[in-house]
């Protein structure tokens, strides 16, 4: 009779021993099938900041939240074109690109190799009377020499419009100030959507038709 209970109690306490490793084994089956811990389903790093060169590149300014997603009037879209053709695809330049084409300098525009053009919207063409603008639009000369006034023959990036004086394809002078988004261009215009990329140009869309003197 003590035999058989030593026997149990040997029985009981092998069990006893076995199961806490038999326990973590099923434990560390179960983990490895469920991904646990494994290399391949860790926690995900941190996502990757842009980084400062694309941050700099990227278009700035109120207006730009009107551009369209997609499509060719997007920015996207008018990086594919030269500036005249990629202004005709933006609806709030309709004034600048009918002036375009009046003064014959679509072609001119879309040749140019790496110009920076400060493209007037509709509302900053709105702000001159009717019949002034009537009477530029009708009269080629002076209208080119309006429309090459807004054109400067180089690249400029927004820092270099903190501080600058360009000669203008006019053969005028254009004069920038400002900083962190905001900029003045010729003392009168302010940038409303900046470092817009075109396939040939660089564009800062303005809010004030410039005037040469």
């Amino acid at each position: 009779m003590n035999s058989l209970r030593a026997r149990r109690t040997a029985l009981t306490l092998a069990a006893a021993a076995v199961l806490p490793f038999a326990l973590a084994a099923c434990s560390s089956d179960s983990g490895q099938e469920a991904g646990y811990g494994s290399a391949a389903s860790g926690p995900a790093g941190p996502a990757a900041a842009p980084s400062p060169a694309a941050a700099a590149d990227a278009p700035f300014g109120p207006a730009c939240a009107t551009v369209p997603e997609q499509g060719a009037g997007s920015f996207d879209g008018m990086a594919k074109d030269p500036v005249a053709t990629a202004a005709s695809n933006n609806p709030a330049l309709s004034t600048l690109v009918a002036a375009v084409k009046k003064a014959g300098l679509v072609d001119t525009l879309n040749n140019a190799k790496d110009i920076t053009v400060f493209a007037p919207t509709n509302d900053a063409f709105a702000k001159i009377p009717k019949a002034d603008l009537d009477k530029v639009l009708a009269d080629k000369a002076t209208l080119t020499k309006i429309l090459t006034h807004h054109v400067v023959g180089r690249t400029l990036t927004p820092r270099q419009l903190e501080s600058g004086s360009f000669e203008t394809l006019e053969k005028g002078t254009l004069t920038t100030a400002g900083s962190e988004g905001s900029y003045k261009i010729g003392n009168s215009a302010n940038v409303v959507c900046g470092n817009v990329t075109t396939a040939n140009a660089k564009v800062y869309i303005i809010d004030t038709v410039l005037m040469p003197k």
